[in-house]
């Protein structure tokens, strides 16, 4: 509707007041005013990351550094285009630090997203490859807003919430490289092509998750780890031969797993 956040912040809180006067729990006076302290407390971690976070992007905005920056890097890359995405999953997360979801995209794909188009990448590949790490910096640290706000929310060390969040969404880091080794998981193929990519990325994010959580039906070793995020890359390449070895790997990985598990439940039983 085009307010601005300031307004929006506002009439959202007011509505919060509102909406619980039709619900069983109705807040009074005095509960309004709890809740106006309890956020006015946890608000001050958010405001002195947020007026870093404005910092940074000032600068880029004011001196440019964000075009330049892109520009050299993705003339380096060259013929290189996996390069040229490494280097632009950095550019776009620093260029999206700080910001809310459309302009991180706005800025980061005015910056990265021609130079991706102009090496040979789809526009559909290149603008969701921008958007999708733009966002991701929410949870990447240093300026990970998202893990500060869910910080002051739990009350827990807002750099040890960032690490965390960074390791959970590990997997988000990966995909977004798949988009353009295969555009069946943006819709761009036959619906059998995009059905089996569909399935075996699923089962390659399950992979990686487990191997960052180190669980897989049971804790996995150091070595069963290192196997676990090989077949998850296999699963979400998108290749025929590729989803077969890492289904094979998902498979051994899963008997390994149920058997160690059951024997561990049958002894307990026996005991």
């Amino acid at each position: 509707m085009g307010y601005s956040v300031i307004r929006a912040g506002t009439l959202a809180t007011a509505s919060a007041a509102v909406v619980s006067w039709i619900s069983p729990n109705k807040m009074g006076l005095r509960a309004i005013l709890k809740a106006l302290q309890i956020a006015g407390t946890m608000s001050i971690q958010i405001i002195a990351v947020c007026a870093c976070a404005g910092l940074i992007v000032g600068v880029i905005s004011l001196t440019g550094v964000g075009a330049r920056f892109s520009s050299l890097l993705l003339g380096l890359a060259g013929v290189s285009q996996l390069l040229a995405l490494v280097f632009a999953m950095l550019i776009s997360i620093l260029l999206g630090m700080g910001m809310p979801t459309t302009a991180a995209y706005a800025v980061a794909a005015s910056v990265v997203a021609p130079g991706l188009i102009n090496i040979g990448i789809e526009p559909l590949i290149a603008h969701f490859f921008v958007f999708y790490f733009a966002v991701v910096s929410a949870i990447t640290p240093p300026v990970a807003l998202a893990s500060y706000a869910a910080a002051g929310i739990s009350g827990d060390n807002p750099m040890g919430t960032s690490v965390a969040s960074f390791k959970i969404g590990l997997a988000a880091f990966i995909v977004p490289f798949m988009f353009f080794y295969s555009p069946a998981m943006l819709m761009e193929g036959s619906p059998m092509q995009i059905l089996r990519v569909g399935l075996t990325a699923t089962l390659g994010i399950v992979l990686l998750s487990g191997m960052v959580q180190k669980w897989f039906f049971g804790p996995v070793n150091l070595v069963q780890r290192v196997v676990m995020l090989v077949g998850a890359l296999f699963l979400i390449y998108g290749g025929i031969y590729t989803d077969i070895a890492g289904l094979a790997i998902g498979i051994v990985l899963f008997m390994m797993q149920r058997k160690a598990h059951g024997g561990g439940s049958k002894a307990a039983q026996a005991g």
